[in-house]
């Protein structure tokens, strides 16, 4: 049986990824895509950070990065900065860049040089022109930098409705896709566990040959319907609560080119900043911290200027499924699984199951038993990657300062890879060889920036002797004065754009 029509189940950001993803992939094949979307049930729409694997996306649909940056409320996201995740009676306040550019750029031994010189110095600031840029400000490009290329390496905060209805237009104006609202309440399912037909409100029952699960936490299809388990993992990742504001801004405020995540004492904060307001975001765990002093925390972070806001509460359901794809159904998005958005998370893992996804689906019915182990593989590969990563953001922290901290660090909450990489990494520092994978999302640049930021570090009798290195210092001091005198603000670029808009390639 050929696969004729696709249906995806939920829009937001995971629904709209996933329909340009296949449109642009099964374009000429004669294969219609319908998106349904509830018009009774609101997409979460705080998922507002990415990085810089979105452009590769953006750019493969054809979009213009002018439009999507005039239309979606884009800033330009070179990093994240983590404020006091570390002991601050040890380290006073004290923050580290998880930047964007390859801490490489100017050859390994930088990174040699600096764990010999007893780490006077932060260490993104020591191998990367991209530090100094972001604490100054300034943009990743100039305005005559063409499309989706950069001075610095870089990805977007933006508004998430605006994103996905951004994304919407553009799926059905350049890729046919079908949009139709409709409550999915029902499935209909063959003598083999395949669905047939999804039933609506109204008892109408509409036949399509594949689905595509996007309705968010609740996995309606393939948790709900077709009962693949989920598999919880709140007994290693603590935090299990958000209470969300959108806090406006000043046109003349200064827009930092980052993510700002600020741990506190049962969790973590993020502050994005768009071109008129704020996304704030405070993140706990509700085992360690009342709602009411998350609240007073959340208000005295935003200072009283903001305490008429009412903040948005949301229940964090953290782990994953067992598998992504059952029979003729794969979830993408929150429908897959959940973790706290440290990393940009969400959009990352949905960005990447839909294209992965879109690069070998499968053309009839018998071509699903070709590819759906592999496929599971893969995405349940990232997931526990994922979880493992975040993980190590607490687990390696030195602070003291309240159970949460010090339950985090228990041994018995780490996955067997990740005890196995920490200790190594406390004796030698990462190299490439391990990360063989092709589907590792979070890279060697990742860790080095992460593990070295937060002062974990190999023992000195495993280190090289580094010598010459003192040319390549000389050479990125070089191109960062370079940088100062030629990047723009960050707000006088998006200005330009909004303006001018920016080179197509």
């Amino acid at each position: 049986m050929m696969i004729k029509k696709i249906a995806i189940v939920g829009g937001g950001t995971a629904g709209w990824l996933a329909a340009n993803h296949l449109g642009q992939s099964l374009q000429g094949s004669n294969i219609e895509i319908t998106l349904i979307e509830s018009p009774t049930i609101p997409t979460i729409g705080v998922g507002e950070g990415t990085v810089p694997s979105m452009r590769n996306s953006l750019q493969k649909f054809g979009i213009s990065e002018s439009d999507f940056i005039n239309e979606c409320d884009v800033t330009f996201k070179q990093s994240i900065k983590f404020v006091n995740w570390l002991d601050k009676t040890k380290h006073g306040s004290n923050f580290y860049h998880h930047l964007f550019d390859h801490p490489h750029i100017f050859g390994e031994q930088l990174t040699d040089a600096w764990l010999a010189s007893n780490e006077s110095s932060d260490y993104a600031s020591f191998v990367s022109k991209q530090h100094l840029c972001c604490e100054k400000n300034l943009a990743p490009k100039t305005i005559t930098t063409p499309e989706f290329m950069g001075v610095n390496g870089y990805a977007y905060h933006f508004d998430a409705k605006k994103f996905a209805a951004f994304l919407s237009r553009h799926a059905e104006q350049s890729f046919s896709v079908k949009h139709h609202f409709a409550d999915i309440k029902d499935v209909v399912v063959d003598d083999a566990g395949y669905i047939t037909h999804l039933v609506d409100e109204h008892d109408v029952a509409m036949a399509f040959d594949f689905i595509i699960d996007c309705t968010g936490f609740s996995a309606a299809i393939l948790g709900n319907k077709l009962g693949v388990e989920f598999l919880d993992k709140s007994d290693c990742l603590l935090t299990d609560t958000a209470i969300t504001l959108q806090v406006p801004t000043s046109p003349d405020d200064e827009i930092p080119p980052y993510t700002i995540a600020t741990a506190h004492q049962a969790g973590w904060i993020w502050d994005i900043a768009l071109t008129q307001r704020r996304g704030v975001g405070f993140v706990y765990s509700s085992k360690y911290m009342t709602e009411q002093q998350a609240l007073d925390k959340l208000h005295t972070y935003l200072g009283e200027k903001f305490n008429h806001l009412t903040p948005r509460k949301i229940p964090m359901k953290v782990g994953r499924r067992e598998k992504m794809w059952h029979k003729n159904c794969v979830a993408i998005g929150l429908s897959q699984g959940f973790v706290e958005p440290l990393e940009a998370t969400a959009i990352l893992i949905a960005d990447f199951s839909a294209n992965l996804l879109a690069k070998r689906f499968p053309r009839c019915k018998a071509d699903i038993a070709l590819v759906i182990d592999d496929y599971n593989r893969h995405v349940n590969y990232v997931w526990e990657q994922t979880f493992d990563f975040i993980k190590m953001h607490y687990c390696i922290s030195d602070r003291t300062d309240s159970e949460f901290w010090i339950d985090n660090r228990k041994d018995e909450q780490l996955s067997q890879q990740l005890k196995s990489n920490l200790a190594r990494w406390q004796r030698f520092a990462p190299n490439r060889e391990d990360f063989a994978s092709k589907f590792d999302l979070f890279d060697l640049e990742n860790y080095l920036y992460v593990l070295f930021g937060m002062r974990y570090l190999p023992a000195s009798d495993t280190l090289n002797t580094v010598r010459g290195f003192e040319q390549l210092t000389s050479l990125k001091q070089q191109r960062v004065n370079q940088l100062l005198d030629e990047l723009p603000t960050h707000r006088a670029l998006l200005e330009k754009i909004k303006k001018f808009g920016m080179q197509k390639q």
